[in-house]
């Protein structure tokens, strides 16, 4: 599996951004998706998961309300939008497919894209 996010730059506070992943290899329509986090000097982390048949989504409490994810599997494409961005929202972006649910959201594969970064200012 392949992927490639694309979307990310630098923003001001306050401001919106939607990253993209495009997806390629192995199909990934029937299994679950979703987008992880890595700030400065912080462990990569859980933002938002998205059903195969983009009947469940999933956030991290600190993204709920302003970042929304969804697919397009005729496009092999994953989406997250986030709005009212903050600086706290600093990160690399990675996209990541075959993801499964336990106790926390894992990636058993370790399918993941290359990153994207975000940045806001404020």
């Amino acid at each position: 599996v392949q992927l490639v996010e694309s979307g990310g730059g630098l923003v001001q506070a306050g401001t919106s951004l939607t990253l993209a992943c495009a997806a390629s290899g192995r199909t990934v329509n029937d299994h679950a998706m979703g987008w992880f986090r890595q700030g400065p000097g912080k462990e990569r982390e859980f933002v938002a998961a998205i059903t195969w048949s983009s009947i469940n989504t999933y956030y991290a409490d600190s993204v709920k309300g302003r970042f929304t994810i969804s697919r397009d599997n005729t496009k092999n494409t994953v989406y997250l939008q986030m709005n009212s961005l903050k600086p706290e929202d600093t990160a690399l972006y990675y996209c990541a497919a075959d993801i499964r649910l336990s106790s926390h959201w894992y990636n058993p594969h370790n399918y993941w894209g290359q990153g994207t970064q975000v940045t806001v200012s404020s």
